[in-house]
C-alpha cells in the first residue's frame, strides 16, 4: 500500500448531479488516486424519469474533472444478457488487478456492487459503505417483520465494511445500532456544491422570477421542490397552506409526478387555485431562481433519508420547514434558527407554523441569513477530508486483519 496516496475505486450505478462535484474534489486531493466505475451513464445521457414523468438530462456537467469509465460499454449486436455478463467480468478483473487500496460502493442493492465486493474480499481490499439512512423504516420496510428482516440483512452487510460513511448525525446512532462500532463510522454529511449555489444565487433577479410566476414582489412565497409523489406528502402542504390562510401568501410547487393533476384539482376545489402555482420539472440551472424567489421551503416527506433540497434552499437564503422524517433535521434545520421541524402528517402543526412564519417577513429574513451561515461549515471540502480519514482507517484495519490471519 502506498503511504502517500490511496488508490480508491468508486463503483456507482450512474452519474448523479449531487455527487459529481464531490468526485472532482476527491480527484484533486493529494492523498487520493480516484477511479469511478459506472454501471450506466443514465443522467449524463437523456432518459425518461418514471417519477417525474418527463425525459431528463441534467444541464450541469456530470462526467468532467475526474477519471471514470463505463462498465461493459455497449457492443452493437450483442444481447443485453451478454452485456451484463461482460460488465460483471470487467468489474471482477478491475477490482482484482487494479491495485486499489479501497473500494467504495454507492449502495448494495445492485448485483454489480456485490461482484465488486466479493472480488475485494478475495483480494483483501478495504471496503467502504455509505448510507444516508437514519432509521430502519423506509418506503418498503414499514411492518415490524420487514424491519426485523432488514435489520438482520444490514447487520451482515455492514459487517463487511472497514468503514461506514453516514450522511447525518442521526445516521451515526442508526448504524451503531446495526452492530458497527462508532470508531468505524464517519460523518460525511450529504452535501451539494456550495460554491456553485452561492454564486448562482447572487445573480438571480428575484423580482423578475416573481413576475414570471405572476406573484407580487411583496408576497410571502412557500415552496415545495420535489417529485410530486405520495411519500413526499405535497397534499399535506396544500391543505396546511389553505388552512393557514395568510393574506398575500402564495404556494409554488416545483416538480412533476403522478400527483400533479390531483393537487391542481384540489386547489380548485378548496378555492385557492389563484394563489397556487404548479411550475413542473425544473432542471439544475433553473433551481437557484426558484429558491431565491421563495421565502420558505417546506419538505413534509414521510420518507426522506436526508433531503438535499434543504441544502440548496439554505445556500440561497431560503429557510426550511421539514417533517421529523427528514434526515436534514439533525444537522441543518435548527429549530427557530434556520427553520422548523414538525411531526410528519400533522397538518395542524404545519398549519400553525405557516401561519406564524408567512405573516412575519422580518422573521423569514433572519432565518434566511442564519441558514446561509449554517451552510458555511457543511461543505464538500470537509467531506473530502472525511473520506480520506475513512479510507486511511479502513485500509489500516484491513491490513491488520490480513496480518492476523496469515
Amino acid at each position: 500500500m502506498n503511504d502517500l496516496k490511496y488508490r480508491l475505486l468508486f463503483v456507482a450505478t450512474h452519474p448523479v448531479q449531487y455527487v459529481a462535484p464531490q468526485l472532482r474534489l476527491m480527484a484533486r486531493h493529494p492523498r487520493l488516486e480516484l477511479l469511478v466505475a459506472y454501471v450506466s451513464l443514465r443522467g449524463a445521457k437523456p432518459h425518461v424519469d418514471r417519477d417525474f414523468g418527463v425525459q431528463v438530462e441534467w444541464d450541469v456537467p456530470l462526467l468532467e474533472g475526474y477519471p471514470w469509465l463505463e462498465l461493459g460499454r455497449a457492443n452493437h449486436g450483442k444481447s443485453a444478457r451478454w452485456q451484463a455478463l461482460r460488465r460483471k467480468l470487467q468489474i471482477w478483473h478491475l477490482v482484482k488487478n487494479g491495485g486499489f487500496d479501497a473500494l467504495y460502493v454507492s449502495g448494495y442493492q445492485f448485483l454489480d456492487a456485490w461482484v465488486a465486493l466479493v472480488a475485494a474480499k478475495c483480494k483483501r481490499i478495504a471496503i467502504i459503505f455509505a448510507t444516508d439512512a437514519h432509521a430502519l423504516e423506509s418506503r418498503k420496510a414499514r411492518s415490524p417483520l420487514a424491519k426485523r428482516i432488514k435489520r438482520t440483512i444490514l447487520r451482515r452487510v455492514f459487517a463487511l465494511a472497514g468503514a461506514v460513511v453516514v450522511s447525518s448525525s442521526g445516521g451515526i446512532e442508526y448504524v451503531n445500532s446495526l452492530g458497527v462500532d462508532e470508531s468505524r463510522i464517519f460523518l460525511g454529511g450529504s452535501v451539494v456544491d456550495n460554491g456553485w449555489w452561492t454564486e448562482r444565487a447572487v445573480q438571480v433577479d428575484r423580482a423578475a422570477v416573481r413576475r414570471r410566476w405572476n406573484i407580487p414582489i411583496e408576497a410571502s412565497v412557500v415552496l415545495f421542490c420535489a417529485k410530486l409523489q405520495s411519500w413526499k406528502r405535497p397534499a399535506d402542504l396544500l391543505e396546511a397552506f389553505s388552512r393557514a390562510n395568510v393574506p398575500g401568501s402564495y404556494l409554488v410547487f416545483a416538480g412533476d409526478g403522478p400527483l400533479r393533476a390531483t393537487l391542481e384539482k384540489r386547489a380548485e376545489d378548496i378555492g385557492i387555485a389563484e394563489r397556487v402555482r404548479v411550475i413542473g420539472f425544473v432542471n439544475q440551472t433553473g433551481l437557484p431562481d426558484i429558491y431565491v424567489a421563495s421565502d420558505l421551503l417546506v419538505l413534509p416527506s414521510e420518507y426522506e433519508p436526508f433531503g438535499l433540497v434543504v441544502n440548496e434552499a439554505m445556500l440561497c437564503g431560503c429557510p426550511a420547514v421539514v417533517s421529523d422524517r427528514v434526515g436534514a433535521k439533525y444537522d441543518l434545520v435548527r429549530e427557530g434558527e434556520t427553520g422548523r421541524v414538525f411531526p410528519c402528517g400533522d397538518i395542524d402543526a404545519l398549519t400553525s407554523i405557516l401561519r406564524s412564519m408567512l405573516g412575519d417577513r422580518f422573521q423569514l429574513a433572519q432565518l434566511g441569513e442564519a441558514a446561509k451561515e449554517r451552510m458555511k461549515t457543511w461543505t464538500p471540502e470537509a467531506n473530502t477530508e472525511m473520506f480520506v480519514r475513512a479510507i486511511k482507517y479502513a485500509a489500516k484495519r484491513e491490513s491488520e486483519l490480513s496480518r492476523r490471519t496469515e
